[in-house]
């Protein structure tokens, strides 16, 4: 049996997680995917285990995939939808967590729309939490799903360009992207209009370009990020069709990358605003549809990993 290095309670973020604990979670994701692959999806390890998706953000992509994942686990699962606009900070959170633990639940996936929320709920409740995305801060789920597709189409991380191209600013997806690649050796380019990147982004160890035509001059990945409206107060782009003109993806702009430059974006897509449609669909250079493959496969990784270590606490 090999050798495990994930020892954490929860996974709270990308940030901190060293090599190993990721290539752990990445390998035993690579026998789901095969798992999921065959005849007989199902299996037993989390028999009598309880997992709660606690939502306070919409989401489609992201939570029936925690729910599939638990399922062929052979865990209950739970979806409890908050809707945003009634729940407050603080004290609402922690009746939510002592209300949680009067339920027993082993794991919890949250999603919440402010920063640090996911955090301070884990350290209120009883049971492993999982980061399902808090604010603009992480999303360390979507960063092990996108490294694991793009270890399977390119063999490695390390030594690999990638470009991370669109609202990095809002973007939590971009965040524990960054922290995974650097982490795991890779080169990490940011590409973006200046409203829509953090103030020194170069401190988080990226190149910073604003014309997509350099920033994707001989990457191995492309990686689209979702112009984020909601998150958005002001203006930060002139409009829908100059954004799609400079830093839309397209086949002419692609051809910059090398040719065997693979396509991302975790979804959902704004088709003609961060992405062409018929590049979106080219299942030779997207491999979009396979990051939502990954994703179950991923999940079922960390729900298993957390499960033993809960079991062995």
């Amino acid at each position: 049996m090999t050798k495990e290095y994930f020892s954490h309670k929860h996974l709270l973020g990308i940030q901190g997680l060293h090599p190993p604990e990721i290539q752990e979670i990445l390998d035993l994701s690579d026998r789901y995917v095969e798992q999921n692959r065959g005849g007989d999806k199902k299996q037993s390890s989390l028999r009598g285990r309880t997992v709660i998706n606690l939502f306070y953000e919409s989401s489609t992509r992201t939570r029936t995939s925690f729910e599939l994942a638990g399922k062929r686990l052979g865990a209950d699962v739970i979806n409890m939808q908050v809707s945003a606009s009634s729940v407050n900070k603080g004290e609402t959170l922690i009746d939510t967590a002592m209300t949680l633990n009067a339920m027993h639940a082993d794991i919890l996936c949250v999603r919440h729309p402010d920063s640090g929320a996911v955090k301070l709920l884990s350290q209120k409740v009883n049971c492993a939490v999982i980061n399902g995305g808090d604010g603009s801060h992480e999303h360390p789920t979507q960063a092990l799903l996108d490294a694991l597709t793009i270890r399977r189409r390119k063999g490695r991380l390390g030594g690999l360009t990638v470009a991370i191209c669109g609202d990095v600013l809002h973007s939590r997806v971009a965040r524990s992207n960054i922290y995974l690649l650097n982490t795991m050796g890779a080169r990490v380019r940011l590409v973006a209009p200046r409203t829509l990147l953090p103030a020194q982004a170069q401190r988080l160890g990226v190149e910073v370009f604003h014309d997509m035509r350099e920033g994707l001059a001989d990457c191995d990945v492309v990686m689209m990020l979702r112009v984020q409206n909601e998150r958005m107060k002001g203006s930060f782009i002139p409009s829908i069709r100059e954004y799609f003109r400079f830093f839309g993806l397209d086949y002419e702009k692609l051809a910059c990358a090398k040719p065997d430059a693979m396509v991302m974006h975790p979804g959902p897509m704004n088709r003609g605003v961060e992405i062409d449609s018929d590049l979106a669909d080219d299942v030779e250079r997207s491999v979009i549809r396979e990051q939502v493959e990954m994703g179950v496969a991923v999940r079922m990784a960390c729900f298993d990993i957390l499960a033993r270590n809960l079991a062995g606490a």
